[in-house]
């Protein structure tokens, strides 16, 4: 076996596992800044928007992901359809949401540790989180995977805990008091609110399809990634709704909007300060955070290990440890990560903070990867035909123009309410195509790829 082959060693539990895991985080935390631009009601309507979309994409996706079952994922689905520059637009994309999701999550693994242990600096809990976790996907993809099942099944249950627990504080009149504008931070009229809050519901459901990234490594892919996928949106959906209901009604919604930890603050307005089931939610809900920081990590590695093997990033980070797994390209990805923990001055310029913006930055790579994802399904529709394709997106061309025309609506809304952040997403992506400009002549060099190419 070549030193840039991956082993096929997950079923589909696992990939379940890895596909709610890489996301359950974000019903722990990120979300509640929704409140802040729409208020409980409008952000209600924003992330019934945001399901919408993402259900109809994942049904789409998952039919390029059989069909192309590749480590890069949207990378090798818009190389196929749209040719090399294609490919780099939707892998730089791709490793942008990746990249930047992790550091948002261990500032929130570093603000409920807090909770327990004030004296703790979060950005150093942050790094250490960094550290830990970039060496247990180091070790092995399937004791990582394994990791990430039993995390995800914890996290999961904690989730319905939390919900049972705060049961008997929910009242709706607290979570409709001022629901279309509550604080409204950004001063905007309600239906404004609704689009400025888009990010924050993205952050529900963002990174699912970074299970895909993991297809070079799943047995049977072409059966067990629908199964993974399907079980993953609907167990994502109805935790989102029961998650942000059940925090809004238990008191004012108000003071949970825009930190880091507002599960554990909710609670503790049900069951008071001592209680054993707040203690519980904060170290459980460790789990949520946990599932997802190091799913990324697994994802945002094959992303760059896959543009790496294909020349689009040097090739040293497409090598393998004697783990068989991309080492380099999991430190790569660790190192940036730790550096935008670092960055709040930069940040300042957005007028958001820290978490939120990095929150903010990975939504862009996220749409703009979905965009070409869904352009790419209906490109390969007709340039390849006969493409074994074991699943097909149902309801085709329908559904998947909905993810596309939402996705979209998504990315301008985004422009328009984060300037700033556009503009170094943008920046960022310059880099990228720049990079891709210069080494022609390395992506030549490397042995032909049957998936990347028609």
């Amino acid at each position: 076996m070549t030193t840039t082959t991956l082993k096929p060693t997950l079923g589909t539990l696992h990939l379940w596992g890895i596909a709610v895991g890489l996301v359950i985080s974000g019903e722990y935390f990120g979300w509640s800044y929704g409140w802040g631009a729409a208020g409980t009601l409008g952000f209600l309507v924003t992330t019934l928007m945001v399901a919408a979309m993402y259900s109809c994409f994942i049904f789409s996706f998952t039919e390029l992901t059989t069909a192309i079952p590749h480590a890069g994922g949207p990378f090798a689905y818009s190389r196929r359809a749209f040719g090399p520059a294609g490919g780099m637009i939707a892998g730089m994309a791709t490793l942008i949401e990746f990249v930047f999701a992790p550091p948002a999550i261990a500032m929130a693994i570093g603000a409920y540790l807090n909770v327990q242990f004030p004296g703790l600096d979060p950005k150093l809990i942050a790094v250490g989180a960094y550290i830990v976790f970039m060496t247990l996907n180091i070790v092995g993809v399937s004791i990582a995977a394994t990791f990430e099942l039993v995390v995800t099944v914890l996290a999961v249950v904690e989730l319905l805990v939390f919900m049972g627990v705060v049961a008997p504080g929910f009242s709706f009149s607290n979570f409709v008091i001022d629901g279309w504008a509550g604080s409204n931070e950004f001063g905007l009229p309600a239906v404004a609110g609704i689009f400025a809050a888009i990010p924050f519901a993205i952050w529900f459901f963002l990174a699912i399809e970074g299970a895909a990234m993991a297809a070079e490594e799943a047995k049977d892919p072409k059966r067990t990634i629908p199964r993974a996928y399907v079980a993953g949106i609907l167990t994502l959906v109805f935790l989102a709704i029961g998650v942000m209901v059940m925090a809004g009604g238990v008191g004012d919604w108000k003071a949970l909007s825009g930190i880091n930890d507002p599960l554990p603050q909710a609670m503790k307005a049900v069951v008071g300060e001592n209680s054993g089931w707040l203690h519980m939610l904060v170290w459980i809900g460790l789990f949520g955070l946990v599932a997802s920081f190091h799913g990324i990590i697994l994802g945002y590695s094959r992303q760059f290990f896959a543009l790496a093997r294909a020349g689009y990033l040097p090739p040293a980070l497409a090598k393998l440890s004697r783990f068989h797994t991309p080492h380099r390209a999991i430190i790569a990805g660790g190192l940036i990560g730790i550096a935008a923990i670092y960055s709040d001055g930069l940040i300042a310029l957005q007028g958001m903070s820290l978490t939120a913006a990095m929150i903010t930055m990975s939504v862009f790579g996220a749409i703009v990867m979905y965009i070409m994802s869904m352009l790419s399904l209906f490109k390969l529709r007709k340039s390849e035909p006969n493409l074994e394709r074991t699943f097909k997106a149902p309801g085709y061309p329908l559904v998947p123009g909905i993810a596309l025309a939402l996705a979209l609506v998504c990315l301008a809304a985004m422009i328009w309410f984060n300037g700033t952040i556009a503009l170094l997403f943008l920046g960022l992506m310059s880099i990228g195509m720049v990079y891709f400009l210069l080494t022609g002549a390395q992506r030549n060099a490397v042995p032909a790829d049957a998936l990347l190419q028609p």
